[in-house]
């Protein structure tokens, strides 16, 4: 029965350890730890996924918006051609380096840097006399209705990137949480039974050695008192020792 407990016992179910009272201190400090670091990432995972419904809610409005803001975007660009005419090809013509620029920050989410884009604008406006022959008015409200879309774009990359970002993050932090309850937490537990298990058996099996012990050592004073008792009565005889009471008379002794 033993051996079977210890078959069943082995491999995945345990680890591998030899039974003593060290190692049972070392799994029970090992199970402590366990625990405590289960707790800790059950709490991240809610943090992050507290953060990951408000990013959500967010894309969910941004997109809304940047319907709204790229509808308005086109109507504005329309009336300026309308008014102004094309003036594409000088706004081309115009461009030597990017005006409008994205720095990049980092949010702190329980110990996940998220990143977070920012537009800023480089330099000056270089087309700022687009329009001044006619449509001036449509041109400038059509510039500040893009940059409106742009702010929006760079808003909504930046909760895209970090939806992202913590949907693996979660994803991982769910594992390892369901990897430290349903695996680690239980293997240590199977291993502290089988430890204590082990301990009972060795104690009850000194005990029966101790009993066993005692029974021999029993036995051999009982024999060693039966030799003595017979080493005695061979000394004085078959008739035992002279009782002294006895009233037969004694032989006289002569001097």
């Amino acid at each position: 029965l033993k051996l079977c407990n210890r078959g069943k016992m082995s491999g995945k179910d345990r680890l591998n350890v030899f039974p003593s009272r060290m190692a049972l201190a070392q799994m029970k400090i090992r199970l402590k730890g366990a625990q405590k670091g289960h707790s800790l990432l059950k709490k991240k995972a809610d943090a992050l996924t507290l953060k990951f419904r408000q990013i959500l809610s967010k894309i969910i409005e941004s997109k809304t918006l940047m319907g709204e803001v790229m509808k308005e975007a086109g109507f504005s660009l329309a009336e300026a051609k309308f008014a102004a005419g094309d003036f594409s090809h000088g706004v081309l013509e115009s461009v030597d380096r990017a005006k409008c620029k994205i720095k990049t920050q980092k949010e702190n989410v329980a110990g996940v840097a998220l990143p977070i884009f920012e537009p800023f604008i480089d330099g000056g406006d270089t087309y700022e006399l687009t329009g001044l022959s006619r449509g001036g008015q449509q041109v400038q409200r059509c510039k500040e209705v893009y940059k409106k879309a742009i702010d929006v774009l760079v808003e909504l990359a930046s909760l895209q990137t970090s939806f992202v970002t913590l949907d693996e993050v979660i994803k991982i932090t769910n594992r390892r949480v369901n990897a430290i309850e349903h695996v680690i937490i239980p293997r240590i537990q199977r291993t502290m039974t089988y430890i204590t298990s082990e301990l009972d058996e060795m104690e009850r099996e000194e005990f029966y050695r101790l009993k066993k012990i005692q029974e021999k050592k029993k036995q051999q004073k009982k024999k060693q008192e039966a030799e003595l008792g017979l080493k005695l009565a061979s000394q004085h005889g078959d008739k035992g020792p002279k009782d002294i009471f006895d009233k037969t008379e004694d032989e006289d002794i002569l001097f």
